[in-house]
């Protein structure tokens, strides 16, 4: 039995599509924030992703095209921080630390994504971490509503 090349040609984007299977399984480490042009912590935060291995785009947008995409991307006011950023079909808010980004990722719930709300002294971003207020990262549900994902106390 021999293949035509025209079988061959066709199954090529097949396979090529298989082979990327465990990459994509594995989670796409880019990370797209949206941000106020005068907030000097969001390019502090940016700093802390690509220090921990993430590819960072970013754009600036007013604050009322800023707040508009909150919206659309289901981050509820009182959740809400000084930026936005999205990571595969989740959408992150705030200063969350990027381990909490990759367990996001790992574990996968069925969520909009994380927040942390504010700025709190110490997160990523805001100061340094000797010095950090207590605070939450927030997993915000498809409902609006949150819970606590984790808990960073005071240093």
């Amino acid at each position: 039995m021999t293949l035509s090349r025209r079988k061959v040609l066709a199954a090529v984007p097949w396979l090529a599509a298989i082979a990327a299977t465990p990459a994509l399984a594995e989670g796409d480490e880019a990370i797209h924030v949206v941000k106020d042009p005068g907030c000097p912590c969001c390019n502090g935060w940016i700093g802390h992703l690509r220090d921990s291995g993430f590819r960072v785009s970013f754009e600036e947008r007013s604050i009322e095209e800023l707040a508009a995409f909150k919206r659309e991307r289901g981050i509820p006011e009182d959740l809400a921080s000084c930026h936005t950023a999205t990571i595969g079909d989740y959408t992150v808010e705030g200063h969350v630390p990027a381990a909490d980004i990759r367990r996001l990722l790992a574990e996968r719930p069925v969520a909009v994504g994380l927040s942390v709300p504010g700025m709190p002294y110490g997160s990523p971003g805001m100061g340094p971490e000797t010095d950090r207020e207590a605070y939450d990262v927030i997993l915000v549900g498809m409902d609006g509503g949150g819970s606590v994902f984790t808990s960073y106390p005071a240093a």
